[in-house]
C-alpha cells in the first residue's frame, strides 16, 4: 500500500506531507477495461444495467445485451482492417451508444479519443488531425452534415453513425465522393449545433451530404463482426488475451496554459486501477443494488472513470442529460449520483429562493429556521444534545423535502471537477445529503482524493485514495505520483518532460496544503490555467492577450476559478482613453469617465471582440474597469507588482473584493447592450427562434436602456466572427456579439469616426 505517509524526497524542492488516513484497502491493479464487464456479467447479472431515454420513456439493457452490442463492434471494427492501436475518435452523446463505442474499441485494443461535442469545430479538426483516427464514431447524422465538409484533409478512413432513420442506405466512397470537390476551410469560431435529442433528428439519404468517405451505420458493423460464425468466440478470446492493462486505452485532450488542446494518454490500468480502487474506499456499496443517473459529459475522465467503476458494480445506470436532470431525478430515485458544483448551487439558490418567496408565511419561517440551523453543522463534528433534536425535527419538517429533489433515495452525492463552497458542504450535510467531495485531473486518471463516510470535512477534498502519494512542493505546489499518472502527453515528449520529472512525481500546478488530520486542502493555483463550476477547463493567457491588443487596455486579467463563467478586471490605459474621448467630445475626470455610458461600451466592444473566438462558455460575460487608485494603493502596499499578471496568485489575492463583485448573484450596475440575429451559414440550421441573453455586465453603472438609446451616434452591427452558442440546448446563436464602430456625442464627421474604430479594432 502506497497511500500512507512518505518519507522519500519527489526532488530537492520537495517536502513529504501527510495522507490518506483510516483507508486501509490496497490499490485494485492488473486489470483491463472490458475485463470490468466481463466480471460484472458473471458476478451481477442485471436486467436493467443500461437505461437509455427516449421520448418513449426508458429503455432498459442487460448488461449481458451490452456485453454482446460491444463484442460484436469490436470484431466488426477488426473485421474493417483497425490493427492494435488505431486511433478511432468519438464525437458522441454521452449515452450509451458512448458506452458501446467506448468499450468495442478497447476490446479491439483500439485508442479512442473523445471529443467535447461544445467545442469549436476549429478544435474538433485539430483533434482529428493530431490523433491521425482512421474512424469516426459520430451520434447521428445531423451532427455528420455540419461536420463532413472539413474532413478532408484527416487520415480518417471511415465514418461509423451511432443511430439512424429506420430504412437508411449506407454512403459509400463511390457513392458520396462526387458531393465534395473540394475541402471547405475550417470556420475558426464555429461550433457544432447539437440538439439535446438521442435519436436522429434527419433523414438524410445516403451521399447527399458532403463526404468523402464511406459511411456506415453502428449496427451495419456490429453485423459485420456477428458474420465471423463459428470463429466468434475464439477471435473474442484472443481479443482479451491480446490485450494488456499497459496498453493505451484512450486519448483525452485538454488545453495547456496557452489554450492549446494537448494529449492525454491513458491506459487501461490507469483508469480501470482509478475506478476499482476508488469505488473500494467508499463504505456501504451495494454490489448491483445502486442505482446511478450519470449526466456528465462522457469525454471527461470524472464521468468516464466513474462510469467504468459502476459497470463493474453491475449498477443500474441511467443516462440524462443536464437538460433534464431534476426531471430524471424524480423519475429514477437515484442512490448514486455523481456531479459538478454548479448543480448543487443552483439547487441551493432555488432553495434560498423559496425561502424567501414561496409557499405560506409560516413554511417560510420554517425555511429560514431550518437553514440557520444547517449554517451551524460542521462535518467531522457530530451534533449532541438540543442541537441534535432541533436537527432531527428540521429533518421532519424541512430537509426531507430538499432530499426529495434529488428523488428522495440518494445516498452517495459524489461531486467533483471544481471547488466546492465549504458552506455549502456542511449545509447539504446537515439535511443529510453529505458530498463526498474529491481532487483529481485529467492526468491521474480523474480521482485523487475524495472525501468518504466519516473521512467527511468540509472545506477539503479529502484524503488521498490507495496508490496515489500525494506531496507539496516547497512552494506549495502538489506532486502526485501512482499508477493512475499518465504515461505522458500525445506526440509531445517536451511537456511531458516538464509536467513529470525523473522521479514520477506529477506536477499539478495546483497549490495545496494538508490539515493535522491528513486532509488536503486547496489554496490556489500556480499555474494559469482553471476550471469553472461546470468542469470546464480555461486558458486565460489567450484570452487576456486578445484584450491587451487594444489600445485602451494597459493589462486585463481573467478569473472565473470554480465560478459559473468568465470574468474579466481590465486595467484602462487612461493616457489613450483621454486622448479619444477628448477627440469624441468627452472632457471628463478620469474617475467620471470609467462611468460614462458611451466608455462603457467601447469597453463592452473590446471585450466583445476578444470573445469571438471562443466558445460560449468560455467567453467573458462580465468585466470591471479598475481605477488607477486601486491599482497604485496594491502596488504601494506591496501586495501587487507593477504587472498583475507577473504573480497571479498574488493578484487574485490583492483583488479579491474586486473579484468578488464581478460574482455577485445580482450585480447592482450593469450595461446591457441590443444584439441581433446573425445571419446563419451552411451547418447552422436553427430549428427554434433565436434566444438572446443580457450582454457582459460591467459592475460600474447602472444602466437599463440600450446603448443605442444613451449614445444615439454609436452604430452596432453584428460581429462577423463571433462563435456559435455552444449550450446544447440552443440551436441558434444565443449572443451575437455586437461591436461599436464609433463612439461619442455630436460627432461631426461619423464615417470618418467608423473608419478610424474599424481600424482601431
Amino acid at each position: 500500500m502506497v497511500c500512507t505517509k512518505t518519507t522519500q524526497q519527489a526532488a530537492p524542492e520537495a517536502r513529504s506531507q501527510g495522507a490518506s488516513k483510516g483507508a486501509s484497502e490496497e490499490v485494485v491493479r492488473g486489470y483491463t477495461l472490458p475485463s470490468l464487464l466481463n466480471d460484472a456479467c458473471v458476478d451481477t447479472p442485471n436486467p436493467h444495467a443500461f437505461n437509455q431515454w427516449t421520448e418513449a420513456g426508458w429503455q432498459p439493457l442487460s448488461n449481458q445485451a451490452f456485453r454482446t452490442a460491444v463484442e460484436s463492434l469490436a470484431l466488426g471494427l477488426v473485421e474493417l482492417g483497425l490493427k492494435q492501436g488505431d486511433r478511432v475518435a468519438l464525437l458522441m452523446h454521452s449515452d450509451i451508444h458512448f458506452c458501446i463505442a467506448d468499450l468495442g474499441c478497447l476490446l479491439a485494443n483500439l485508442v479512442d479519443v473523445p471529443i467535447d461535442l461544445t467545442q469549436t469545430l476549429e478544435h474538433i479538426i485539430f483533434v482529428l488531425r493530431h490523433s491521425e483516427a482512421k474512424v469516426l464514431i459520430i451520434s447521428n447524422l445531423d451532427l455528420l452534415t455540419q461536420i463532413a465538409p472539413y474532413l478532408e484533409n484527416t487520415a480518417l478512413q471511415q465514418i461509423i453513425i451511432a443511430t439512424v432513420p429506420d430504412h437508411w442506405t449506407p454512403a459509400t466512397a463511390s457513392t458520396s465522393k462526387s458531393a465534395q470537390s473540394k475541402a471547405e476551410p475550417i470556420p475558426e469560431t464555429a461550433c457544432l449545433d447539437v440538439p439535446m435529442l438521442l435519436h436522429p433528428v434527419a433523414n438524410h439519404p445516403a451521399g447527399s451530404f458532403p463526404c468523402h468517405l464511406p459511411v456506415y451505420s453502428l449496427a451495419a458493423i456490429q453485423t459485420k463482426g456477428q458474420e465471423v460464425g463459428p470463429e466468434t468466440e475464439s477471435r473474442l478470446q484472443q481479443l482479451h488475451a491480446n490485450l494488456q492493462p499497459s496498453d493505451l486505452a484512450t486519448i483525452v485532450y485538454i488545453p495547456d496554459e496557452h489554450g492549446q488542446p494537448q494529449g492525454v494518454m491513458l491506459t487501461h490500468e490507469n483508469l480501470s486501477a482509478n475506478a476499482l480502487t476508488s469505488f473500494a474506499v467508499i463504505p456501504g456499496l451495494r454490489r448491483s443494488a445502486e442505482v446511478v443517473l450519470s449526466f456528465l459529459p462522457l469525454n471527461h475522465v470524472l464521468a468516464r472513470t466513474l462510469l467504468y467503476g459502476h459497470i463493474s458494480q453491475g449498477y443500474s445506470i441511467y443516462f440524462s442529460n443536464p437538460n433534464h436532470v431534476m426531471k430524471h431525478l424524480q423519475q429514477v430515485h437515484p442512490t448514486i449520483l455523481v456531479t459538478v458544483p454548479l448543480l448543487l448551487e443552483k439547487i441551493y439558490s432555488k432553495i434560498l429562493e423559496t425561502s424567501q418567496k414561496s409557499g405560506s408565511v409560516l413554511e417560510q419561517v420554517l425555511l429560514r429556521w431550518a437553514l440557520a440551523l444547517a449554517r451551524q453543522y460542521e462535518l467531522g463534528n457530530p451534533p449532541r444534545g438540543v442541537y441534535a433534536l432541533q436537527l432531527r425535527l428540521a429533518d421532519w419538517l424541512v430537509f426531507a423535502k430538499w432530499r426529495a429533489l434529488f428523488g428522495g433515495q440518494l445516498t452517495y452525492l459524489i461531486c467533483g471537477g471544481a471547488t466546492l463552497r465549504t458552506e455549502l458542504a456542511n449545509q447539504f450535510a446537515a439535511a443529510g445529503l453529505p458530498i463526498m467531495n474529491g481532487y483529481g485531473l485529467t492526468q491521474a486518471s480523474a480521482v485523487v482524493c475524495c472525501n468518504r463516510g466519516e473521512l467527511n470535512r468540509a472545506g477539503t477534498v479529502g484524503t488521498p485514495i490507495p496508490g496515489a502519494e500525494v506531496k507539496i512542493a516547497d512552494d506549495g505546489e502538489i506532486l502526485i505520483r501512482g499508477p493512475y499518472v499518465t504515461p505522458g502527453y500525445y506526440k509531445n515528449p517536451a511537456a511531458t518532460q516538464a509536467a513529470i520529472d525523473p522521479e514520477g512525481w506529477l506536477h499539478t500546478g495546483d497549490l495545496g496544503q494538508f490539515t493535522t488530520e491528513g486532509f488536503l486542502q486547496l489554496t490556489g493555483l500556480k499555474k494559469t490555467l482553471f476550471k469553472l463550476s461546470t468542469g470546464k477547463y480555461i486558458a486565460p493567457q489567450p484570452i487576456e492577450q486578445r484584450l491587451n491588443q487594444s489600445p485602451f487596455v494597459s493589462e486585463a486579467i481573467i478569473v472565473g476559478a470554480d465560478q459559473k463563467f468568465c470574468a474579466a478586471l481590465l486595467v484602462p490605459n487612461l493616457e489613450a482613453l483621454h486622448s479619444y474621448a477628448l477627440e469624441v467630445g468627452l472632457n471628463l475626470p478620469a474617475e467620471e469617465l470609467l462611468k460614462h455610458p458611451c466608455v462603457l461600451a467601447l469597453y463592452q466592444a473590446v471585450v466583445n471582440m476578444a470573445n469571438c473566438h471562443l466558445p460560449y462558455w468560455a467567453t467573458v460575460k462580465r468585466f470591471r474597469l479598475l481605477p488607477a487608485t486601486v491599482i497604485s494603493a496594491a502596488v504601494e502596499g506591496g501586495s501587487l507588482t507593477s504587472s498583475l499578471t507577473t504573480n497571479r496568485s498574488q493578484t487574485l489575492q490583492a483583488l479579491a473584493d474586486e473579484i468578488t463583485a464581478l460574482f455577485a448573484e445580482n450585480p447592482t450596475r450593469t450595461i446591457k447592450l441590443t444584439s441581433s440575429k446573425r445571419k446563419h451559414r451552411g451547418f447552422f440550421k436553427p430549428k427554434q427562434s433565436p434566444v438572446h441573453e443580457p450582454m457582459n455586465e460591467p459592475v460600474h453603472e447602472s444602466v437599463d436602456e440600450p446603448i443605442e438609446a444613451l449614445c444615439p451616434t454609436i452604430p452596432v452591427t453584428p460581429c462577423p466572427v463571433v462563435a456559435q452558442s455552444l449550450n446544447p440546448r440552443l440551436t441558434t446563436l444565443r449572443s451575437v456579439v455586437p461591436f461599436l464602430l464609433g463612439t461619442g456625442i455630436n460627432l461631426p464627421d461619423l464615417p470618418s469616426r467608423i473608419a478610424k474604430l474599424t481600424a482601431i479594432f
